[in-house]
């Protein structure tokens, strides 16, 4: 089956079971699902029910699409999501981007659990992410390009949406959160990286680093989508600290700023 045929698919069978037409979607990172617990009229469909979506297999990713309402908005929640160290190819893991892409999706807000490269960041810290640094040795676009979604060769200049970037800044310090800023880079693990590693991510400018995101941000800017990136400082990169990595510090923290993190994607539906 062709990758036009597999999208259509998906899409066709998600128009047929909701009647919300979302213009707004978001993909919630490690221990940050519960925000999909909080839209009203919800409708929940399992990955494993829609056609040729890929299933998770991490802990923290529950594996669901969410549709219902916040803040006055329809939007559709990706209630965890597949990383590339799970086993498949980069363009099979960003097939729910483009499924997003094909209902009628124009902004996608991206959230992802991080580890602190900036010093200045403490373990629990938000980051509206200004940029990226692809260290995955892969990218979602390799292959036969899909020329109904965007360009053999599209422009990277302005992948995180500045417009968007501004008004969020804003809203949040409005609304009392503190909220960094900074570059992340996705190695592609699952291991974490090592000390060595994190000296030269700090040298080549990334403040935090994980696992996810970049080829969401990819592709989605590939289908001409807006888009903000959110990072949860979950903890200090290898290094950084004397002390090993463990993911359960990252289920904790998260667990520690579920509120301040609700908060602020409040804050943002009602500017995207």
């Amino acid at each position: 089956m062709e990758w036009k045929e597999k999208i259509a698919r998906a899409a066709s069978y998600l128009l047929e079971c909701v009647t919300m037409r979302p213009t707004i979607a978001m993909v919630l990172g490690s221990g940050l699902g519960d925000f999909a617990d909080t839209l009203e009229e919800a409708v929940r469909i399992p990955f494993s029910q829609i056609p040729n979506f890929p299933i998770p297999t991490v802990s923290g990713h529950a594996g669901a699409l969410v549709f219902g309402k916040k803040q006055g908005r329809e939007v559709v929640v990706l209630q965890g999501r597949i990383h590339f160290y799970e086993g498949l190819p980069q363009n099979e893991i960003t097939l729910p981007i483009r499924v997003l892409a094909a209902i009628g999706v124009k902004t996608l807000i991206l959230t992802n659990a991080a580890g602190g490269v900036n010093t200045g960041f403490t373990p629990g810290d938000l980051m509206l992410i200004s940029d990226h640094i692809n260290y995955s040795f892969s990218n979602p676009l390799i292959g036969p390009n899909l020329d109904a979604f965007g360009p053999r060769f599209p422009d990277a200049t302005d992948i995180y949406t500045a417009e968007l970037r501004d008004e969020i800044r804003t809203a949040a310090q409005k609304a009392g959160i503190p909220l960094r800023e900074g570059v992340y880079m996705m190695f592609s693990g699952p291991s974490y990286e090592t000390p060595a590693e994190i000296r030269m991510a700090r040298v080549l400018g990334a403040d935090a680093v994980g696992m996810s995101t970049v080829p969401e941000a990819l592709v989605a800017a590939h289908c001409g989508l807006r888009i903000v990136g959110i990072s949860c400082i979950t903890n200090m990169a290898a290094g950084v600290l004397p002390r090993k990595l463990d993911h359960r510090e990252v289920m904790e923290t998260a667990a520690r700023v579920h509120d301040v993190f609700q908060s602020l994607l409040d804050v943002v539906l009602t500017v995207v």
